[in-house]
Order: C-alpha cells, then sequence, then structure tokens
C-alpha cells in the first residue's frame, strides 16, 4: 500500500510540476521545479530526482525545446542531481541551507554548465533570471514542506 501511496504522490508531483510549467516567470524559467524541490523533502531525493527532471522537459516541451532536445535533456539531469542535493543539505542544515544550495547550484552553476555548449552569452543572459526562477522555487517548496510539518502532515 505504501508504494501504491508513493506512486500516487509522484504523479500528482509530476502533474503539478506539468501546471507550474505554464507559469512562466522569465521565457522557459518557470514554477515546474517546485514539486520536484517538494517531492525531495517529502518523499525523498531519487523521488524529488524524477519530478524535477520531469517538470522540466514538461517545460521544454511546452515552450518549443529552445535549447534543442538534447540540450534540455542535459538540464534535467543536472536538475535530478540539485533536487537530490537540495533534500541533504536541508537534512545538514534546515531551510536556509537548502534553499542557499538549491538557488546556487540551479542558477549561477547551471548557467556556467551551459558555457561550453551555449557561451558565455548565454550565461550572462540566463544567469539573473534562472537564479531568481530557482530562488522561488526552492523557497516555496521549503516553505509548503515547513506548513505541513507543522501541521503535522509530513513523514518527519
Amino acid at each position: 500500500m505504501k508504494n501504491i501511496r508513493t506512486m500516487t504522490m509522484v504523479a500528482v508531483l509530476i502533474a503539478l510540476g506539468a501546471v507550474g510549467a505554464t507559469v512562466k516567470i522569465f521565457n522557459t524559467v518557470a514554477l515546474d521545479s517546485l514539486p520536484g524541490y517538494f517531492a525531495a523533502l517529502y518523499l525523498g531525493g531519487w523521488y524529488g530526482a524524477i519530478v524535477i527532471s520531469v517538470g522540466h522537459m514538461l517545460t521544454a516541451i511546452t515552450s518549443g525545446f529552445p535549447l534543442g532536445l538534447l540540450n534540455h535533456l542535459y538540464i534535467a539531469a543536472q536538475m535530478a542531481v540539485y533536487a537530490y542535493l537540495y533534500r541533504v543539505a536541508y537534512k545538514k542544515a534546515k531551510a536556509y541551507g537548502a534553499v542557499i544550495m538549491g538557488t546556487i547550484l540551479n542558477g549561477p552553476v547551471a548557467s556556467v554548465l551551459m558555457v561550453p555548449v551555449m557561451g558565455w552569452g548565454f550565461f550572462a543572459t540566463w544567469v539573473l533570471p534562472i537564479t531568481l526562477g530557482s530562488l522561488i522555487n526552492t523557497f516555496l517548496a521549503v516553505l509548503v514542506y515547513e506548513v505541513m510539518q507543522k501541521k503535522g502532515l509530513t513523514r518527519a
């Protein structure tokens, strides 16, 4: 029964990622990763990795794959790692540490990792919007998780 409950939660969070993918902050930067970061906290890092990477691909689809399919797969893989590390940071440094680390990884670090493929112009154009989007997504995910925790609706 626990596996069915977890699979259902993952499906619901992916669906919320699809909705978040349509809420654009700037171009392809959207609220698609909020459910993935939340999943990492609520269900575990691996589930968060799945939800966030699917969420990114849904944003890429709704935006017409502006960076190409392979680049978006590369970004989805990066985001999977970041969601996993977000949970690790939360366990060690709580909300502030998770938000700071998630924002830095999915903002400036992710932008720098695209430089070999897209160039420094991409970095200069995208680092600020991606960092802002990351801050919003990581902050809202931890906020929802901690409110649920205070209400006794979480596992930990």
